[in-house]
């Protein structure tokens, strides 16, 4: 069950029925048992190649497979909260849309529910993302072994939302080609890893919760501030996957697309250092460390996911809105969002100046 919190009336909602709950319960009591005294993960890897071997279907990937075999090698986590914790997580979200406001001066406005998931929830709502992108790549491919290229692709796609699904604390939700497109944004925060990260960095739980969901409701403010934002990426993607699947490469729209994305994760971490009401060198400091560490496999996949590339998006694109907003104000920094040409070029983002003579914020 996952648990929604309305952000101004602090009630909970049971999004899965009581069946599905119970399902839920019995997979994390199965993650603590051990059989034979090997832990349990030996056979949850077991049920997890298992699924992937018997993909089937005519598509290049069996979508519920990849999503029974990635939940299978993964622990759903405890969503025990208490009433403080819904309270809290709630709290947080408000406070931040209030903050990220007044510094930033964009008029934006987050989900009217906050979600707060296990792992298996956020695979779910993921791999349905992910199907709607992949759609036109699924028409047109015609591999030369179709049922092995499926299992492939299948066992490919299980490990990344797994280990994504074991890793990510919180997101904001924009919906880019959803199959309705009036469908509300959504915010999520994995609660399971956020109390796990929190203490596996020997951080309080309360203000690392705090510091996420500001990072989630600052791109609920670009998205907010941009209503154009969703079509030009939906756009750009959609330009490039199509060529993709014509035998050709867009290369101009995935640059398009990666200068957006640099600078929607540039602005977020501007906003989000500035507009935080509590200490968080400590937060930045650990968390960068949990990104660059861990065991080789998970250094390994990190890599393999372009992880490390995002991080040095986010780096780019900071330094960037850094520069504008000590040159202009951070107001200045927030005008990139009002028009899509005032988005900065690839060059642009390594030199600020040009975008200020060009745009004059």
């Amino acid at each position: 069950m996952s648990v929604q919190t309305d952000t101004s009336k602090l009630y909970a909602i049971a999004t899965r029925n009581d069946t599905e709950r119970r399902v839920s319960d019995l997979d994390a009591d199965r993650h603590k048992r051990f059989v034979g005294g090997e832990p349990e993960t030996v056979m949850d890897v077991l049920r997890s190649l298992r699924a992937v071997a018997e993909a089937s279907g005519t598509g290049v990937i069996d979508w519920e497979k990849a999503a029974e075999a990635a939940k299978a090698s993964t622990e759903p986590g405890s969503l025990d909260l208490t009433p403080a914790e819904r309270e809290g997580y709630a709290a947080d979200v408000r406070d931040a849309r209030r903050r990220v406001g007044e510094v930033s001066g964009l008029n934006f406005e987050v989900p009217g529910a906050v979600e707060v998931q296990n792992r298996h929830h956020w695979i779910d709502a993921n791999v349905d993302t992910l199907r709607n992108v992949m759609r036109p790549i699924e028409g047109a491919a015609t591999p030369l072994l179709p049922d092995l290229s499926r299992i492939a692709n299948t066992g490919s796609l299980a490990f990344t939302l797994g280990f994504l699904g074991r890793n990510v604390l919180g997101q904001y939700d924009p919906l880019l080609l959803a199959d309705e497109p009036a469908e509300d944004h959504g915010l999520y925060f994995v609660h399971p890893n956020i109390t796990a990260a929190a203490s596996e960095l020997d951080l309080p739980y309360p203000r690392f919760r705090r510091w996420i969901a500001f990072h989630e409701v600052t791109h609920a403010a670009e998205f907010g501030a941009a209503p154009w934002l969703p079509e030009y990426l939906e756009s750009r993607l959609e330009s490039g996957i199509q060529s993709l699947t014509a035998g050709g490469l867009d290369p101009g729209a995935f640059a398009e697309l990666q200068v957006a994305m640099t600078a929607v994760e540039g602005y977020a971490e501007l906003l989000m250092d500035r507009a935080f009401d509590r200490e968080y060198a400590d937060l930045r400091r650990k968390l960068d460390e949990r990104r660059s560490g861990g065991t080789p496999i998970e250094r390994f996949a990190r890599r393999l996911l372009g992880l490390g590339m995002k991080r040095r998006q986010y780096e780019r694109g900071a330094a960037f809105f850094e520069a504008v907003a000590d040159a202009r104000g951070i107001e200045a920094a927030g005008v990139v969002w009002s028009r899509p040409e005032y988005l900065p070029t690839n060059d642009e983002l390594d030199h600020p100046e040009t975008w200020l003579l060009r745009v004059d914020p």
